[in-house]
């Protein structure tokens, strides 16, 4: 009973002047208590309501039309008995000829053929792999900040800086960055550039040849992307010198195109494949850290060294039907946004010297504002593509309400609905750049804690690992054995330019936890109450 005494309201009602009795003469109360219905807003049941609207309009033609058609086709069959329904179908079949039989199936045949074949090759992903280098170039936030200081680059105002940046920035005391910049000496040397990319993508890529079993030579298209670090020869050329690769590989180096490149070099691995069949592509994403390193005081360019942390992924691609048993995902949808033609969003993350002539990259103020804008156009581009029907009818709806009466005089501007796009992906690996990033992504897009959990691990995890960030988090999904056949899974990066891209998978199986992973050894201390 005392469980339920929420669910119970009490009421005084006055029964007027008692007319006989000892009490006469005098008023008199009742008391009466009632069983209330509860409150349907807090009860955790209204999301079966949603569900039920959402199931309603996308099946609804179903839900229409199947029974009347049962109807129907009973109601056709009630009324014959067995010898009437043998010799009706008899007689519609009997009326036609041999020819014209065998002429229908032809067309039939043929017009599938077409179908099929002129329909693009699905887009397999194999296998992917990333990389995690040795626990001797692993450092605290602390340490940072103390090799910083070795280096003799920074005054006291700079490091107080960079230490209150990485104290805020979401990103844990186990993250790697290469042993160079605490040398007094120039990093951003091309010696220093080349042993470091040598190192992240050679161990990436062995990985992922050994998980997948395939030779670098089966390999026909080869997509590498780095932004600051473009020697000559290209870092493509180095990994095909590294593993001997075929004479006729189609090799592609792309460079100065930020943390979003990931996506794009997807994005051109997909139409080489389109373009030629029965071939497997290999994409590598990666940034180098010590090339990178900025020893100036301009604040604006010491952001980067504070977040910025070696990595690199590998992703096995391939547009063979026969690789559909052994495949992971299935690429479903890429969609690219770029807004360089806005001088502001041009020159959001520039890269240039500074008054000492020391060259970094300049981050604007105004990144986060920038990257919302791309980010708004992104999700309007890929809503229609992924989200049900009902949620775009929903969307729609609410636009057209608040043209047509939500901006009287004197009312007070509603907020505009926000699609929910929980509805359209299981899993979502955002780019892990920042707190802030994450924190405003998440408020915009209304997520949970739990949908950006991936994100939040790997930034504490690994920090930002440029390009490569995406694949971080999905192996930390596999690592937790949370991908299930049919889930799809929405990777979202942003870089200069300024970029927004997205890419959209869908699980061909259940992923179970893989004997290589960069999490292994951590995961289950994931995800931190910190977080």
């Amino acid at each position: 009973m005392a469980g339920e005494q929420h669910l119970l309201s009490t009421e005084i009602v006055n029964r007027g002047i008692e007319s006989s009795g000892p009490d006469a003469g005098s008023l008199t109360f009742s008391v009466r208590v009632r069983r209330r219905l509860p409150d349907f807003v807090q009860s955790v049941n209204l999301k079966y309501v949603k569900l039920g609207y959402h199931y309603l309009i996308n099946h609804g033609i179903y839900l229409a039309t199947v029974p009347l058609l049962v109807l129907v086709f009973s109601a056709e069959l009630g009324s014959l008995s067995r010898e009437e329904l043998w010799r009706k179908l008899w007689d519609s079949t009997t009326g036609y000829d041999l020819a014209t039989v065998v002429a229908s199936l032809g067309v039939l045949v043929f017009t599938l053929s077409v179908f099929f074949l002129s329909k693009p090759r699905p887009i397999y992903l194999l296998d992917f792999a990333c990389y995690r280098p040795h626990d001797d170039l692993k450092v605290t936030k602390e340490q940072f900040i103390e090799m910083a200081r070795k280096s003799g680059k920074f005054n006291e105002a700079s490091l107080e800086f960079q230490k209150r940046i990485v104290e805020s920035s979401g990103i844990g005391d186990e993250t790697y960055v290469p042993k160079s910049i605490m040398s007094p000496e120039n990093t951003a040397t091309m010696k220093e550039g080349r042993a470091e990319a040598s190192m992240v993508m050679f161990g990436a890529l062995d990985e992922l040849f050994e998980k997948t079993k395939i030779r670098p030579k089966d390999v026909g298209i080869l997509v590498v992307n780095c932004s600051i670090f473009n020697p000559t020869p290209s870092l493509s050329a180095m990994i095909i010198n590294h593993y001997k690769m075929r004479g006729n590989i189609l090799s592609f180096n792309l460079g100065g195109m930020g943390c979003s490149a990931g996506i794009i070099s997807l994005d051109l691995a997909r139409d080489m494949l389109h373009s030629n069949p029965n071939s497997y592509a290999v994409v590598v994403s990666t940034e180098m850290v010590g090339f990178n390193w900025y020893p100036g005081k301009e604040r604006s360019m010491m952001i980067p060294n504070c977040f910025f942390r070696m990595g690199c992924s590998a992703v096995l691609l391939s547009n063979r039907r026969r690789d559909y048993a052994r495949a992971k995902y299935r690429l479903e949808h890429i969609v690219r946004t770029h807004k360089g033609a806005d001088d502001r969003s041009f020159r959001s993350v520039y890269q240039e010297e500074d008054d000492q002539r020391f060259k970094g990259l300049k981050i604007s103020k105004n990144l986060v504002e920038i990257g919302a804008d791309a980010l708004k156009t992104n999700i309007t581009t890929l809503g229609p593509l992924v989200l049900p029907f009902s949620e775009q009818l929903y969307f729609f709806a609410t636009l057209i309400w608040r043209h047509l009466f939500g901006s009287g005089r004197g009312s007070q501007p509603e907020k505009p609905y926000i699609p929910d796009y929980k509805l359209a992906f299981e899993h979502f690996c955002v780019h892990a750049a920042s707190k802030t990033v994450l924190d405003e992504l998440q408020r915009n897009l209304e997520l949970s804690e739990k949908n950006m959990e991936t994100s939040r691990a790997t930034l504490h995890r690994f920090g930002n690992t440029s390009s490569s960030s995406i694949w971080y988090e999905l192996a930390y999904l596999e690592a937790k054995e949370r991908i299930k056949r049919g889930d799809r899974v929405w990777q979202i990066s942003f870089g200069s330019g300024f970029k927004c891209n997205s890419a959209v998978w869908r699980s061909m199986r259940r992923v179970w936890s893989p004997s290589r992973n960069p999490w292994l050894d951590c995961i289950d201390r994931y995800p931190p109450e910190a977080l």
